[in-house]
């Protein structure tokens, strides 16, 4: 059988995973789901899931959508939630984890056959599928996190359902990030009942609002002769991707402040040499490590909120942890922010330092930390 042949029979008998046929048996399976809407983009999407996107699920309460890294390895992210979902103890029934995997321009034999394709970072930053990749023109990877979203509210197939969180780590966390600001559903979302957060860890960069970067203890606006494109979207407001729409930096500001986002940051990723850290000047520009990032702009949107308070915004540092998804998300705060505040984490979590900021500046020991622990795999991935 094909790998065409292996989608079309997937769609026909749709209560099993299907993925790829070259997989093991034993080995996480895609579904292929159709997104999109009448008079809109509509195409064919990999998820892996843990239960049947197909059927109805009266049972689901919660659902958590982990997103991958550059290495675009969704069957990893979410082998990862299942085994943070078993040490829980939370019914299985009732939690659906969700990993979106991004089809990229290497995967060409991977079965994703007529589905919307991105290039190797692009999808990262909602940058549009390339051309002739399966899907209309202009499909926007932040369009699809939109679409899960949608098909997740549709009371019809999820009528207990009533929280959604979207988690992200490294080049996952810059994607989430970035929808976390710039989506235009959270909104209609949590105003329909549905308690919608983002969870962001070790991005390697983020999304400024005003041309002002970290600089000494204050914020200046960084110097165009080192870096001419410093602002440029991914990094700030300068020519943004067309989902954004047309609201100013201030405005979108004022509108993230309103939504449920808890950053977290690892203490020990802080390698400015690391592999996969974006170099480029844009992201320099924020700091030379991903934490140092994270702190300047934790500082940062306390400095552009002034005197307002920031209780919908969350931060925490993860003592002794590098650039690895299964350490964050397995760590004290990284499983209570999955799993709900009253989950036990595991033997051995790593622990975690609340930053509180906001009017007065620091509320809390930051928790730094330099080394990292033994069983830090460097994992994946902007």
């Amino acid at each position: 059988m094909n790998l065409r042949q292996h989608a079309l029979t997937c769609l026909a008998t749709l209560g099993l995973l299907c993925g790829s046929a070259s997989k093991a048996d034993d080995t996480p399976q895609w579904q292929r789901v159709h997104l999109g809407s009448d008079g809109h983009h509509q195409y064919d999407f990999p998820l892996y899931a843990s239960q049947n996107l197909s059927l109805q699920q009266s049972k689901v309460q919660e659902v958590i959508i982990v997103q991958h890294g550059i290495q675009r390895n969704g069957d990893d992210y979410f082998t990862s939630a299942m085994q943070l979902l078993k040490n829980s103890g939370r019914n299985a029934d009732e939690i659906l984890i969700i990993a979106p995997n991004f089809p990229g321009v290497p995967d060409k034999n991977k079965g994703f056959d007529h589905m919307p394709i991105w290039s190797v970072q692009g999808w990262s930053g909602g940058d549009n599928a390339v051309d002739g990749a399966g899907s209309e023109n202009g499909l926007s990877s932040l369009t699809v996190l939109d679409d899960i979203l949608l098909m997740l509210t549709n009371k019809k197939r999820y009528p207990a359902l009533q929280k959604i969180t979207v988690a992200g780590h490294s080049g996952g966390g810059q994607l989430v990030h970035r929808y976390a600001v710039l989506n235009h559903v959270d909104e209609q979302i949590r105003k329909s009942g549905m308690d919608l957060r983002y969870v962001i860890a070790n991005p390697s960069s983020y999304l400024y609002f005003t041309p002002e970067r970290p600089q000494g203890n204050g914020f200046k606006v960084y110097d165009l002769a080192v870096c001419p494109a410093y602002d440029d979207y991914r990094y700030g407001m300068q020519h943004m991707v067309p989902y954004a729409g047309t609201m100013n930096g201030i405005a979108l500001f004022q509108r993230h402040l309103q939504r449920q986002v808890t950053y977290l940051a690892g203490t020990a990723d802080n390698d400015p040499n690391h592999r996969v850290l974006d170099k480029s000047c844009g992201a320099e520009a924020e700091g030379p490590t991903r934490i140092s990032r994270a702190r300047g702009y934790w500082h940062y949107e306390s400095y552009l909120a002034g005197d307002q308070r920031l209780p919908m915004h969350q931060r925490y540092e993860v003592v002794d942890v590098g650039h690895n998804q299964e350490l964050m998300f397995g760590s004290q705060c990284g499983t209570q922010l999955l799993f709900g505040s009253k989950v036990a984490p595991a033997a051995g979590a790593a622990s975690c330092n609340m930053i509180a900021l906001g009017a007065g500046g620091d509320k809390a020991d930051d928790g730094t930390g330099n080394q990292v622990r033994s069983n830090d795999r460097d994992e994946d991935h902007d």
